[in-house]
């Protein structure tokens, strides 16, 4: 890191590099930020069952500190956002506790699932950092969210850039707020299935992925009668209780064609980088000795956590923790080329390993596979943050640091977000994938437990055809994925309406249909706006209006979920 020549421009700043800089920095992104953004990302697994990642809107708020350093003020903003992402990134993984409430299984003390996840998460920064010379050092993936982080980060130390963006990013936080608290007094906005954080995420989003859900949720509705005449679903069920299954193989179908490609593009980076050009000058080599110690205690940790705390037999965690460093590198190359991170296929292919292994237990299946979810999901971050890093010319060793003090917090807040909301909203409690569709909730969708509950299921609960179901998917999937790699559709029409993404097309499988419309009402609403919008030159394109604003819907949307949750709760105790 390369401090500013004249010094901070505001007096009160520390200086840069010393201890008291970097509490100034792990306070921000641990006790503000973080939280903000973990609560955030929670919000929207449990209700909506994916999240909008942290960094754009922890960079944006980290530079309001850090543009006082001038130029060098990205480094600090970077470490804030490193930090304040895995923060979010943990706290989504609270859906764990949520799937344990609708199978039923007894809830641990909380110091020992927060202990266990921050285990995990420890071994997940190694691993990803373990890859980092392959995947960014040496293959130069482009990864586009790292790029476009980047970006933001040195346009930001435009002042008059950075207070616009505020600007735009703090009217949607307010919109968000007041949606939400009008939703929870005016019956006609509930009965409407009114979601603010929904739409906003379909603006973030845009129309190429909004309309392909709507397509999904569509396509299920129509089917729904087929389905009930050869006896995949009882009258009464909602489309979902088979259409996720379909959407999983539809995802897992389009992978196999998308990893093939990948690992044929890597293939050939490998082969054409010039390993000399290749190395990072810039930075000083890892200790390899010190960081496959680490990957190995913690790996050592999680195991006798998850064996001697929650009382899981060893040899699965073994062989999850075994199957982390597989799916940290293949989910690694996906993000760092197309900037898609698989994980529901990562968990759902570790689930069938594990039951050819001879897994039958469904909480056995839950807690092993939630080593593979959250250390894969945590080494794709770690990845994503230093090639962050690496354009900007940011320290390694420091940015490591930066991302184990977010899992310790985030580790915490999983828990902490996970119990307070399920307290609040009884409905989370409720098991989706036995309820009929009257008995559907509009608001909180849950599609991320839904598809972990229903795959654990299939366990305990065989069922011929849900395995021709998947198979129905794949084949889809496949056939899906493979037109768009040889047509390559460039058109909005053709990739969005007639030859939509498999992913984005498979979202529809998970969710109610309001929730798709609702996704799918964002995602025009935000690629109008995009086009509309006159374009600045001072603002990266990842950085538009549209995008600002729906993640303050979001953000907003999920603190006043939380305020009304805590008041009710406060209420009932007085």
């Amino acid at each position: 890191m390369n401090p500013s020549p004249h010094g901070p421009r505001w007096r009160w700043l520390p200086v840069e590099g010393s201890w008291r800089y970097h509490l100034l920095l792990a306070t921000l992104g641990m006790f503000v930020l973080g939280p903000l953004a973990g609560v955030t990302a929670a919000y929207m697994n449990l209700s909506l069952g994916f999240f909008v990642g942290g960094q754009v809107l922890a960079g944006l708020l980290g530079s309001v500190v850090t543009a006082g350093y001038g130029a060098s003020g990205r480094h600090g903003a970077n470490y804030i956002q490193t930090a304040a992402a895995s923060v979010a990134s943990m706290s989504g993984m609270g859906v764990l506790l949520q799937a344990m409430a609708w199978m039923g299984l007894p809830q641990p003390p909380a110091w020992q699932m927060a202990l266990y996840l921050a285990c995990i998460g420890m071994f997940g920064v190694g691993v990803g950092m373990l890859y980092t010379p392959v995947l960014v050092d040496r293959m130069r993936l482009a990864f586009p969210s790292g790029l476009a982080v980047a970006n933001i980060l040195r346009a930001l130390t435009d002042p008059a850039l950075l207070r616009r963006s505020v600007r735009q990013l703090g009217s949607g936080v307010g919109l968000g707020l007041a949606a939400e608290l009008a939703a929870a007094r005016l019956p006609v906005l509930g009965a409407i299935g009114l979601s603010a954080s929904t739409f906003g995420a379909g603006l973030v989003i845009g129309a190429r992925i909004g309309i392909p859900a709507v397509t999904g949720g569509l396509a299920g509705v129509a089917l729904q009668p087929y389905f009930v005449s050869i006896g995949w679903l009882q009258a009464g069920d909602p489309p979902r209780k088979i259409m996720f299954l379909i959407a999983l193989g539809t995802i897992m179908g389009a992978a196999v064609v998308d990893m093939a490609w990948i690992f044929a593009q890597a293939l050939r980076r490998w082969r054409d980088r010039d390993p000399q050009g290749a190395a990072d000058a810039a930075q000083p080599p890892a200790n390899a000795l010190r960081l496959v110690l680490w990957v190995v205690f913690w790996a050592g940790a999680t195991v006798a956590c998850g064996h001697w705390l929650l009382e899981q037999p060893v040899f699965f965690l073994v062989a999850a923790v075994a199957l982390v460093f597989v799916f940290a590198l293949v989910n690694g190359i996906s993000v760092g080329v197309s900037d898609a991170n698989p994980i529901s296929s990562a968990f759902v292919v570790t689930i069938v390993i594990l039951a050819f292994m001879g897994l039958r237990d469904a909480g056995v299946g839950l807690l092993a596979g939630a080593v593979l979810l959250v250390a894969t999901g945590v080494a794709c971050d770690m990845q994503q943050d230093r090639s962050t890093g690496w354009r900007l010319g940011t320290s390694r060793a420091v940015q490591f640091r930066y991302q184990v003090l977010g899992v310790v917090m985030g580790a915490v807040l999983a828990v902490v977000f996970a119990r307070l909301f399920m307290a609040a909203y009884p409905v989370l409690l409720q098991d989706q994938t036995v309820m009929r569709a009257d008995q559907q909730p509009a608001e909180w969708s849950s599609a991320m437990t839904y598809k972990f509950v229903g795959v654990l299921r299939s366990l305990t609960h065989d069922l011929p055809f849900q395995r021709t179901a998947i198979g129905v998917g794949v084949a889809v999937g496949l056939a899906i994925e493979l037109l768009r790699k040889w047509l390559r559709p460039r058109s909005f029409v053709l990739d969005a309406i007639v030859l939509p993404s498999p992913y984005a097309l498979s979202f529809g499988g998970f969710v109610s249909l309001p929730t798709s419309l609702w996704l799918g009402a964002g995602g025009v609403a935000g690629s109008v706006w995009s086009a509309r919008a006159p374009a600045r030159n001072d603002a990266p394109q990842d950085m538009n209006s549209a995008s600002l604003f729906g993640g303050g819907l979001i953000a907003g949307d999920a603190l006043a979920a939380v305020g009304l949750g805590v008041a009710s709760l406060l209420a009932m105790v007085t």
